[in-house]
C-alpha cells in the first residue's frame, strides 16, 4: 500500500516537461478567473484583497504644511494683488503668505521683482535669496 507509483519516475503524471512552470496550470494565482461562464467573475479589487496596503505614518509625526516657492510667488504677484494677498508700494510688493493660505516659503527659483515676503517659516535657502535681493523676509 502506497508504494505504487514508487521507481516509475513519473508518478502516473507522463513526462515531467507537461507538470513544468505555472502555464501548465493556467497562470499563478488568480490568473484567468472570470473568463469563462462557469467560472464566477473574479471581484478581489473592489474589496481591496490585492495588492499592497501600504503604511500610514501616526498623526503626530505627520507635519502637512502647506507651502511655496519662491519661483511661484515670483510668477503670481500680480494674481496675488487682485486677490488682496499682497500690495504694491511704488516699485515694490509687499506678500503676505499667512493671507494666502500658505505656512512656510521654500527656496526653488528666484525672485526677479523686489518683493518683501511675510511668513510664519521660512527655509534656510529661502531666507538667504530673499536678503541676497536686498529684500525682507519678515517672520510673523
Amino acid at each position: 500500500m502506497g508504494n505504487k507509483k514508487r521507481g516509475s519516475g513519473t508518478h502516473g503524471h507522463g513526462s515531467s516537461k507537461k507538470r513544468r512552470g505555472a502555464g501548465n496550470r493556467g497562470g499563478r494565482g488568480n490568473a484567468g478567473r472570470g473568463k469563462k461562464a462557469k467560472h464566477k467573475k473574479f471581484t478581489g479589487m473592489k474589496e481591496g484583497v490585492l495588492g499592497e496596503s501600504g503604511f500610514n505614518r501616526p498623526k503626530k509625526l505627520q507635519n502637512d504644511q502647506n507651502t511655496i516657492n519662491l519661483k511661484e510667488i515670483d510668477q503670481k504677484i500680480d494674481t496675488f494683488v487682485e486677490k488682496g494677498f499682497a500690495e504694491k508700494k511704488g516699485d515694490k510688493y509687499v506678500f503676505n503668505a499667512e493671507e494666502a493660505g500658505f505656512d512656510k516659503v521654500l527656496g526653488s527659483g528666484t525672485l526677479y521683482r523686489d518683493i518683501d515676503v511675510k511668513a510664519k517659516k521660512f527655509s534656510e535657502s529661502a531666507e538667504k535669496k530673499i536678503e541676497e535681493n536686498g529684500n525682507e523676509a519678515v517672520s510673523l
